[in-house]
Formats: structure tokens, sequence, C-alpha cells
């Protein structure tokens, strides 16, 4: 499926010299000679190396279709995460190369949108915030809890983060997927 360069919007999948490509940004450009063009960054679904490339305007280029599945995480395996189809109840093996640091983020039973290519995962998608339990934290100093001190605290999920003092082991809290930063404790 072909699609036109005045026709593209941030998100897209391309698919350019056979690999897939993600549109970050675009840019329309009408000098005042000459013919219009179009101005883009792209971003390497497998690789996430960026690319600026310049296309005329109207060119068509390849529309990868991409389908994105919510799905729930089950397992690690040792060489990918397992997920089920909460629809359909089968199982997808991520290799942890397409996972990447989304992999820290994520608890038996947490769901995630997961990226497909003709069958092939690409890409996990999590919610902008997730809740995991801490595992281990040194213990906070009475009387030094509102000072706005932090201390590292390992998750359930082997990620080490910066929380408040008074944040103890078996607490549960909301961490920011997109920076990996503290954001509250849950009750």
């Amino acid at each position: 499926m072909n699609v036109s360069t005045n026709d593209l919007k941030n998100g897209m999948t391309l698919d350019l010299d056979d690999q897939l490509w993600q549109v970050v940004g675009f840019q329309h450009v009408k000098p005042g000679k000459g013919h219009a063009f179009v101005r883009t960054k792209l971003k390497n679904v497998r690789s996430g190396a960026v690319l600026d490339r310049t296309f005329r305007a109207d060119e068509k280029v390849g529309l990868a279709i991409v389908e994105r599945k919510e799905m729930q995480y089950l397992y690690d395996d040792g060489h990918a995460l397992v997920f089920m189809d909460t629809a359909s109840y089968d199982q997808v093996h991520v290799p942890k190369d397409v996972v990447a640091e989304m992999g820290s983020f994520l608890v038996e039973g947490a769901t995630a949108l997961i990226a497909m290519h003709d069958g092939v995962p690409i890409g996990v998608e999590l919610s902008a915030a997730v809740v995991i339990e801490v595992a281990q934290t040194d213990p906070g100093v009475k009387g030094d809890r509102v000072s706005g001190s932090m201390k590292p605290a390992v998750l359930r999920t082997g990620l080490t983060v910066q929380v408040p003092l008074f944040v103890e082991p078996g607490d549960r809290i909301k961490v920011d997927t997109r920076s990996g930063e503290y954001l509250t404790r849950e009750q």
C-alpha cells in the first residue's frame, strides 16, 4: 500500500528499502523557486536509528500496516518475553531486543500494546505510568522525611529508581515509563 508524502503524519510507519521507519517529524516546504518538498525525520523501528530524509511533494512511499494488539505479559522464558492475546488467548514470544528497556517496567499480568507487522512483533508500548512493588530499599531516617531527599530502591522487576525516604519495601509505587522516575506511592 502506498501513501503520498503530502499525507504523512507523525507515528505513521513506512516501508522504505525493505526496512520499517516511523515518522517522528515532517515539514512541508514550498520554496519561492523550484518544486515543493517534504523534509522528514524517520526512526528505524528495529534499530532505533534516526534518519533525516527529503521527498518530493506528492511522491508515493510504501505504508506499512502495523497492527497493535492489547496483550497480557505472562513470563520471561530466557530468550523472549511471552505475551497472551487477551481476545484469542494465543501466546506470542517477543524477543528481548524488541522489548528493549520496556521490559524493566513489566510485571506478570500487566497489559501492553504489542505492535505487529506481518505477524512479527516489532515493538512494545506501555501506558505512561505503571505501578510496581518495591523489593528492596534502605530504611528512611526517622525525622528526615520531609527534606526532599531521595534514596535508591530496587523494584520487583529489577529496575532501580530514586524514591523519597518514606518509601519502604513492600510499598507499591507509580513509575513513569518514559523517564523511569518515581511519581507517587500507591495505597
